[in-house]
């Protein structure tokens, strides 16, 4: 169960709601935006260089677009901006596939010096 923040600064978000007069069914944050243009230019890339073919409207790239976008904006909050998710995710991704490359799971880095008694 999520709960709402009481501060007025958490509780405000940028959001566009449409041009005057006629507001979207949805409310999008600004940072939605830009952040599917980078998502359907990296789609359509890769499927440019595994297929070597651009189409002239790339429904498919549009629709897992938007599922992407959609699954990284749940995880920004005031708190913890759309840099930070990717870079978490990068670095769980990159971690995560180091620890298989050497058969197992990654061993920790703590070394006790003395016991607490």
């Amino acid at each position: 169960m999520r709960l709402r923040p009481d501060d007025d600064i958490y509780r405000a978000k940028l959001l566009f709601l449409g041009p005057k007069g006629f507001t979207l069914p949805v409310h999008l944050p600004y940072v939605a935006y830009p952040l599917f243009a980078v998502v359907l230019a990296v789609l359509m890339f890769l499927r440019w260089v595994i297929t070597r073919d651009v189409e002239l409207f790339p429904a498919i790239e549009i629709a897992l677009s938007i599922v992407l976008t959609s699954v990284i904006l749940r995880q920004v909050s005031p708190d913890r901006p759309v840099r930070a998710v990717l870079r978490t995710a990068a670095t769980d991704w990159r971690r995560d596939r180091a620890a298989e490359m050497r058969g197992g799971r990654a061993r920790s880095r703590i070394v006790v010096r003395e016991t607490i008694r």
